[in-house]
């Protein structure tokens, strides 16, 4: 009976965090508009700290990358930088279905990142294999980029397993000279 409880307490919780979340098209009239194509083309830098489910700053990181584009289709080279000292690497193949829609891959996303933009921002949610000394853990990402005014592109990401949060990351990008 008490794990009855708790089970449906926590799907109560895991329902209730959906509740007023935001929509895409509450960005449509956003500017400056947003095109990731063109945002993500050429040599970036990124600053981002990782925030512990309980909110606490845990890792904070720069992220140095390099885009570029044909199209449609387009890489990012991201290389990261740790406060810890690790370090660590990523490749985005991204693809864009029409000005709005967009697919991602990446070796440790598994399948395939589901994105859209409109107006001054875009969302993508994927899973990501993160590395643990025991192994590794999957969890669902939501990333959620907002651009600024002078050309900062802030990114928010909720981190979940089973529905619940379990962390958070915020990251302003900057385009760099070429």
């Amino acid at each position: 009976m008490q794990k009855r409880k708790f089970i449906f307490a926590l799907a109560a919780v895991a329902g209730l965090s959906g509740c007023g979340s935001q929509v895409l098209e509450d960005y449509a009239d956003g500017k400056p508009e947003l095109d990731l194509r063109d945002y993500l083309n050429g040599p970036l830098t990124a600053s981002g700290i990782f925030f512990d489910r309980a909110g606490r700053a845990e890792l904070h990181f720069v992220v140095d990358m390099e885009g570029s584009w044909q199209g449609n289709t387009g890489i990012l080279a991201e290389q990261f930088r740790y406060s810890d000292g690790r370090t660590d690497e990523r490749v985005w193949a991204l693809r864009f279905q029409d000005s709005e829609r967009f697919t991602g891959t990446a070796d440790d996303v598994v399948g395939e990142a589901q994105g859209m933009q409109t107006g001054n921002a875009a969302t993508m949610t994927y899973r990501l294999r993160i590395p643990r000394e025991d192994g590794e853990i999957v969890v669902s990402m939501e990333d959620w980029f907002y651009l600024q005014d002078d050309g900062t592109l802030i990114n928010k990401t909720k981190m979940r397993k089973y529905g619940l949060t379990v962390g958070e990351l915020v990251i302003a990008f900057r385009k760099q000279p070429e």
